[in-house]
């Protein structure tokens, strides 16, 4: 039971990560990440973030890159509740040094 909770208020705590993060992203890319959290998109998710990850370990190749691991990761992290809690704190800590590097003095 208390399992059940708490991959529910870890659920819920990555699904406010990414709507921040979704508020920071070009309009089109929020789109498409809003509609990949959705439950029904589960069937287009599974596969992505597993596309994705297999695209991470073929870095050395052009326009696929490392970029993808942590993306494939991070659509995962729907499925997988004990990754959750891992992908909710490295996008928190993103965001952090992003708004340190974008209000960095110039």
């Amino acid at each position: 039971m208390s399992g059940d909770i708490l991959s529910d208020r870890d659920n819920q705590r990555l699904d406010r990560c990414f709507e921040r993060l979704e508020r920071d992203l070009p309009r089109f890319m929020a789109k498409s990440l809003r509609w990949l959290r959705k439950p029904g998109s589960r069937w287009v998710r599974i596969p992505a973030g597993i596309l994705l990850i297999a695209g991470g370990f073929l870095w050395f190749l052009p326009v696929l890159g490392f970029w993808m691991l942590p993306l494939g990761i991070a659509l995962l992290a729907f499925e997988i509740p004990p990754i959750q809690r891992p992908v909710c704190r490295l996008i928190i800590w993103g965001e952090r040094k992003w708004r340190r590097h974008k209000n960095r003095p110039r």
